[in-house]
């Protein structure tokens, strides 16, 4: 009786702890795959990347780093905004700002811009962190979220063709419309006229800037904003929805 007694205590401890392990490698898989964590994630290599430049003495190859950063950062920032305040201003308004000040300056004091790259890689840890042990959001924060990082892509175009870097541009603008597949049914519920303007001003783009050798700058800038207007139009309504339906 004693045995069998003991047998079953070893028994149910270890289904315990099985179950338990399962229960975490489980949650841990769901985090996983969840939007919000891999889409924070995906920009930190670009902070890594800036450091790694900076170390190296490399200006012109951390500005574009650190640029970068700025892009994807601009997709996923609701999300920290949303989770963390605090966060978002360090970040965002504390050391992205002093190190682009930095990044901009004649002579960059190197080991300052170190030492905030580094402080700012690990407060973006701090922020996956929050992230990764936060329960969802509403699923339309991922959708918002979606919208800004395709987005990011046309940002890039127009300060790329002001500064002369038309294969830039066209790199940007080609990421732009390969990824804008991945929303464009949800911008299209969101307002039709608001799609067909985009689509449209796409297509217009892509005449103007990838089948021409020598584009004319001003018509394709002025392209570019009018398919940003309509966009930034269904991005502020998708926000205030996100907004509305918190959390």
């Amino acid at each position: 009786m004693q045995v069998m007694c003991r047998f079953g205590f070893v028994l149910f401890t270890t289904l315990t702890s099985l179950a338990g392990q399962t229960a975490t490698a489980a949650a841990q898989a769901s985090n996983l795959d969840r939007f919000e964590v891999s889409a924070v994630k995906a920009a930190r290599p670009f902070l890594v990347d800036t450091i790694a430049a900076i170390q190296q003495g490399n200006v012109a190859r951390a500005k574009e780093a650190f640029d970068a950063y700025d892009s994807a950062w601009n997709g996923i920032e609701v999300y920290i905004n949303v989770r963390s305040r605090a966060l978002y201003q360090i970040l965002e308004l504390e050391l992205q700002a002093k190190i682009s000040k930095a990044l901009d300056a004649p002579r960059p004091d190197m080991p300052a811009l170190l030492s905030d790259a580094q402080v700012m890689l690990a407060k973006y840890d701090e922020a996956i962190d929050v992230v990764a042990k936060a329960t969802p959001l509403n699923p339309i924060y991922d959708e918002l979220a979606r919208l800004r990082i395709v987005r990011a892509h046309l940002r890039e175009v127009n300060p790329a063709l002001k500064a002369g870097y038309i294969a830039k541009a066209r790199k940007s603008f080609e990421a732009f419309n390969d990824t804008w597949f991945d929303i464009e049914d949800f911008v299209r519920a969101q307002s039709l006229d608001a799609y067909v303007a985009i689509e449209r001003g796409m297509l217009a783009i892509e005449d103007a800037l990838l089948m021409t050798e020598k584009p004319d700058v001003e018509q394709v800038i002025a392209l570019v904003s009018s398919v940003m207007t309509p966009y930034n139009t269904i991005v502020a309504e998708v926000q205030r929805q996100a907004r509305a339906a918190r959390p």
